[in-house]
C-alpha cells in the first residue's frame, strides 16, 4: 500500500461497505452497510465488525468485494477489499478485509457543501446560553419559540439558510434539523455563530444566512458527513441510471 493504513486509519472510524456489483451482476442490488474499524492488522488487512440491517446480523461472503468508505478525522478516504474470513469473538461478530486497492483520499465532506432543501427551526441564543458555551459547558433553555426557515446547503463545518427575517452578524443561534441517516431521521440541535447575511436578489423580504458550527460534537459532525456522502452517492447514481434509460 503507498499509504501508511495505520497513520490514516483508526480502530473506531466508522465506514461503509458498498457491494462491488460486477457486469454479469449488473441487475442486482448494490448494497451498502455501515460498520466500524476493530483492528488494523496490517497494512492491507483490518478488522471490522459485521453489519447489522434492521438489528438484524448480515453476515457478510468469504470473497465477496466491497468499496470501503472510511470516515476519520482527516477526512473520508476509500479502497476497495475482499472479505478474508468471519468469526465470533467473545461474542463479537467480525470480518477480515484484504485491501485490494491503494487507500485514496476522498475531498474533505466536512467542508463540501451539499445543495439540498431542508426545514429548519432556529432562534438567537440568551446570554446565559452563550456564558455556558463560552465556559465549555452545555445549556440550551428548552421550549422558546423557534422561527422557521429553509437550509439550502450543508457542511460538516456549517449551513446555508433562507428565511423571511435577519439575524445580526455575529450572533450566536440554535440550529434545529432532522436528517435521514442509516435509514432513520436523527434530530440536530447545534449551536452556529451567524458569518454572513444579505438580503436574497429578486426576492425582498427573503434573507440568506451563512452560519459556522460552534463547539460541535465529533459524533454530529461525522453523522452530517456521512449524510452528504450518502445523498451525493444516491445522487450519482440516479444519475447514472437515468443517463442509461436515454
Amino acid at each position: 500500500m503507498e499509504i501508511i493504513l495505520s497513520k490514516y486509519i483508526s480502530p473506531g472510524n466508522k465506514i461503509q461497505l458498498q457491494k462491488i456489483v460486477r457486469m454479469k451482476e449488473e441487475n442486482e442490488e448494490r448494497k451498502v452497510y455501515d460498520s466500524q474499524v476493530i483492528d488494523i492488522v496490517s497494512d492491507d488487512r483490518i478488522e471490522v465488525s459485521m453489519p447489522f440491517v434492521k438489528s438484524k446480523l448480515v453476515l457478510l461472503p468469504v470473497d465477496g468485494e466491497y468499496n470501503v468508505f472510511f470516515y476519520t478525522q482527516g477526512g473520508l478516504y476509500q479502497c476497495s477489499a475482499r472479505v478474508a474470513d468471519r468469526y465470533r469473538n467473545n461474542n463479537v461478530f467480525s470480518v477480515l478485509l484484504d485491501l485490494t486497492s491503494n487507500l485514496r483520499k476522498y475531498q474533505r465532506r466536512e467542508f463540501y457543501r451539499f445543495s439540498c432543501a431542508l426545514e429548519m427551526n432556529s432562534r438567537t441564543l440568551e446570554e446565559r446560553e452563550i456564558q455556558a458555551i463560552e465556559s465549555n459547558a452545555s445549556l440550551l433553555v428548552p421550549e422558546l419559540p423557534l422561527q422557521r426557515s429553509v437550509i439550502v446547503d450543508i457542511s460538516g463545518g456549517g449551513l446555508r439558510f433562507v428565511s423571511d427575517y435577519s439575524y445580526e452578524i455575529g450572533s450566536m443561534i440554535l440550529c434545529k434539523y432532522d436528517l435521514w441517516i442509516s435509514g432513520e431521521s436523527k434530530n440536530f440541535s447545534l449551536i452556529g455563530k451567524v458569518l454572513d447575511v444579505k438580503e436574497v436578489e429578486n426576492r425582498p423580504g427573503a434573507y440568506e444566512h451563512r452560519v459556522q458550527y460552534v463547539n460541535m460534537d465529533k459524533d454530529n459532525r461525522e453523522d452530517i458527513v456521512k449524510y452528504i456522502f450518502d445523498a451525493e452517492r444516491k445522487s450519482i447514481q440516479k444519475q447514472r441510471y437515468m443517463e442509461n434509460d436515454i
